[in-house]
């Protein structure tokens, strides 16, 4: 599931890179493009001027504000398609060209493989200490590989569970689920108030969600090594994960239908789907497909296995300074206006943008006086997204492949509404893809 902050992330063109062994096989890049910045060089005395390509709805106004709010650095900004659209293989293909922007959007699962890849430059020297202590520990941890700082974070996304206060108080629950126990008991009995009726949704076509449901759980795919990468998927808490879910299918308790599709919005509309576990940003998303609801739903901290909070992140985004630009020092200047000032996240917001989750939290009030729907009522969801982001487990990284990763997944779910295979295959074959797929790179594998 994807935020309006960040779309889906399929891997840009494979080439292969032998690893570097350090902590995350990554080190050895640190000094990708590093050198005295071309501003400090300027000749005519003028701007330094960064080229700037990304996706997300709002970006221009951003940069119009960037540009107007001070004469050392002029941004100009290319529209790119998302990363789904093929937006990372422009930019893989602008990097080995040589001809890459100074900076550019990446989302948070995806970074590990352009760091890989040699794509992105360490900017460990241009962020200090100070300038993270401004964001999410979680999303801090996102973007610091191999102990380096490789990208300064945008957004964070924690889980939310969103429901139909109505339709719950007719099937006699009178409090959210809790425990994802509790939340099969809803399913029952929201099925059994009303034959058509779905307590939520599985996404064939999108893994994050599930990616996202394991890891609040605890699970660790991915574990970093001196010179290698340990890869674990079917670890206690992902076959938890992967059990659960299968039952819910299995028992027809959830509706199995694409992400933002028109059969799920229709679902939705029609009140056959009364909930959508999905992130901060979800919100916004309901808000502008349920004009008609106004008022009808309520959101809750995501249910876990022991009833302890606990989140995953579905989606976000972070600004990275590609391998050869010499202009770093004005980038980050750039990235960390766009992410930790007021004016900033106002210019963003001011073209739509709304319950998004910024990754500094500094910023939260801005977000939440920004945002507007009459869909929820009164409920102060910023105040649940704020619990819900300091629940985000810290132990989750991400692998330098997750192309192939999400890829296989999707592949497999595909096919497990239609009785061609389980949740539990998927994960398998997916480890396997993702294992072949390092050392197709020439990246040691650990079991």
């Amino acid at each position: 599931m994807t935020s309006p902050w960040s779309r889906a992330m399929p891997s840009p063109r494979s080439t292969h890179l032998v690893a570097a062994a350090t902590a995350l096989c990554l080190a050895a890049l640190s000094a990708c493009g590093s050198g005295d910045d071309a501003e400090a060089s300027a000749k005519d005395g003028g701007p330094v001027t960064l080229t700037f390509w990304g996706w997300a709805k709002g970006t221009q106004e951003v940069v119009d504000a960037f540009n107007a709010s001070q004469k050392e650095i002029r941004v100009t900004f290319q529209e790119i398609p998302s990363g789904n659209a093929g937006g990372y293989a422009k930019i893989s293909n602008a990097v080995k060209a040589g001809n890459a922007p100074d900076v550019f959007n990446v989302e948070y699962p995806q970074l590990p493989d352009f760091v890989s890849r040699g794509a992105v430059q360490d900017i460990s020297d241009h962020v200090s200490d100070d300038l993270k202590s401004r964001y999410l520990p979680q999303a801090v941890q996102m973007t610091t590989l191999g102990g380096s700082t490789w990208a300064l974070p945008l957004d964070a996304a924690p889980q939310t569970f969103y429901y139909r206060k109505d339709v719950f108080e007719k099937a006699r629950i009178t409090t959210p689920p809790k425990t994802w126990d509790e939340f099969r008991e809803a399913a029952e009995k929201i099925k059994k108030a009303d034959p058509k009726a779905r307590v939520a949704t599985f996404f064939p076509d999108d893994p994050s969600t599930f990616e996202a449901m394991a890891w609040q759980a605890g699970a660790q795919w991915f574990k970093p090594g001196k010179d290698s990468w340990k890869v674990g998927f079917q670890d206690a808490a992902t076959n938890r994960t992967t059990d659960f879910w299968q039952k819910l299918i299995d028992d027809d308790l959830v509706e199995v239908a694409p992400s933002f599709s028109q059969q799920w919005t229709a679902s939705l509309q029609k009140g056959r789907t009364v909930g959508y576990l999905g992130a901060s940003w979800g919100a916004g998303v309901l808000g502008g497909t349920l004009p008609d609801q106004s008022g009808k739903w309520a959101a809750a901290p995501m249910p876990t296995f022991d009833g302890k909070p606990a989140s995953g992140m579905l989606g976000g985004t972070t600004f990275a300074v590609s391998k050869d630009s010499d202009k770093a020092e004005a980038a980050v200047k750039f990235a960390q206006w766009a992410t930790t000032t007021e004016e900033g996240f106002k210019a963003r917001i001011a073209s739509g943008t709304s319950s998004a989750y910024p990754a500094a939290p500094a910023l939260l009030p801005v977000a939440k006086g920004a945002f507007k729907s009459t869909l929820f009522g009164d409920q102060d969801l910023y105040g649940l997204y704020e619990k819900a982001a300091t629940s985000i487990r810290s132990d989750w990284t991400w692998g330098p492949v997750m192309g192939t990763t999400n890829n296989s997944l999707k592949d497999a779910f595909a096919k497990v509404h239609k009785g061609g295979g389980d949740i539990a295959t998927a994960v398998r074959n997916a480890e396997a893809a993702t294992e072949k797929e390092l050392e197709n790179r020439g990246i040691k594998v650990t079991g």
